[in-house]
């Protein structure tokens, strides 16, 4: 579950901004993984339903279907490690920061993001190694 047929990691970027999701590919796509897009959660959620992949980068603030609304569908109906939520948001406080790992995001990412920053997150989570280490 969540590698594609070549094994690669897979990731799910889910943000209503096309020119989001299209840089956060283009970072995740060098380190490996197989990347597939949504454009809000209820997209996302019939996406993880078809096929579930290992990671998902997910908004906060979408149509339809919120990041937070996402993540607690996923959670409820993939339980509470699958797949691998790193939360990405322009939401500094820390309750809101507090709210969404309480609901079961593993990490989060401040937005704008570039791919250290992105690189560092997934480190963090598990989803990548840390070669200088």
């Amino acid at each position: 579950m969540g590698t594609g047929e070549d094994g690669a990691a897979t990731c799910m970027v889910v943000d209503d901004s096309r020119v989001v999701r299209k840089a956060a590919r283009r970072m995740l796509e060098k380190h490996g993984f197989t990347v597939t897009e949504a454009g809000d959660g209820a997209e996302a959620l019939a996406a993880c339903r078809a096929s579930l992949p290992r990671a998902v980068l997910l908004d906060w603030n979408m149509p339809v279907m919120d990041g937070l609304q996402f993540l607690r569908a996923a959670r409820a109906e993939f339980g509470p490690d699958q797949p691998v939520v790193v939360l990405c948001t322009t939401e500094a406080g820390m309750a809101r920061i507090v709210e969404a790992l309480e609901a079961g995001a593993q990490e989060y990412v401040m937005k704008p993001f570039n791919e250290a920053i992105l690189r560092d997150k997934f480190i963090q989570a598990g989803l990548l190694r840390d070669d200088a280490a």
